[in-house]
């Protein structure tokens, strides 16, 4: 193994201890074809699944794997109205899974996200019986507040140009703690322990995955 693949070894060993004494279920993916199979693992057939707007899941090509196989599928991308993608939303709720990324985790095992209409941090605070998180080491910071300030400064900016919303950051590339109409950054949510105990699951990706 390479220099960075030992330490991150090391380092997603670690946090897989922090992240169990949160009562989380945690697992280490060498890549993301290890981690996409482990989410098949994971989840029985026939289940049914939901996802938010993680590019991580779009990258690896998760979304494309689930709808191949026997699962009943709510997927957000199949819906062009505005009405539409909002009953998919409310569906997510009723789901067996819920599938998502985060924007940033803390080497102490806390997850920090950032919503703009905020359906995704709902759906993981409750709801759907079981979330799971795709999660590249590219997003690991060393401590909550370093996870907040990388969610903010990284992850929000780069959505902002995804979105293509009229927001100060979206014009240089850096946060302003707007009050923008178009922010989407109006809830910050911080998971510290899974609750109940093993509703979350966290595959740990050693692969820059995301934003």
């Amino acid at each position: 193994m390479t220099p960075k693949e030992i330490r991150n070894e090391k380092l997603a060993l670690k946090m897989i201890k922090n992240l169990e004494r949160r009562h989380f279920e945690a697992y280490f993916c060498k890549t993301s074809e290890e981690a996409k199979q482990k989410v098949i693992e994971l989840m029985p057939e026939g289940s049914s699944v939901a996802w938010g707007g993680s590019m991580s899941i779009r990258d690896i090509g998760l979304n494309t794997l689930i709808k191949s196989k026997n699962y009943k599928v709510f997927d957000r991308d199949e819906v062009t109205t505005q009405e539409d993608k909002i009953a998919m939303y409310r569906k997510a709720f009723e789901c067996d899974f819920y599938l998502s990324s985060v924007n940033a985790i803390s080497e102490g095992g806390v997850i920090v996200n950032i919503d703009g209409n905020g359906n995704r941090v709902a759906a993981i605070t409750w709801g759907p019986k079981r979330v799971i998180f795709i999660v590249g080491l590219n997003k690991v910071a060393q401590n909550v507040e370093a996870a907040l300030a990388r969610a903010r400064s990284i992850a929000s900016p780069i959505n902002c140009m995804r979105f293509d919303v009229d927001t100060p950051c979206h014009a240089d590339g850096v946060c302003h703690n707007c009050n923008s109409p178009e922010s989407i950054c109006n809830y910050v949510h911080f998971l510290r322990n899974s609750h109940p105990v093993k509703r979350h699951i966290v595959i740990l990706v050693n692969e820059d995955l995301g934003y």
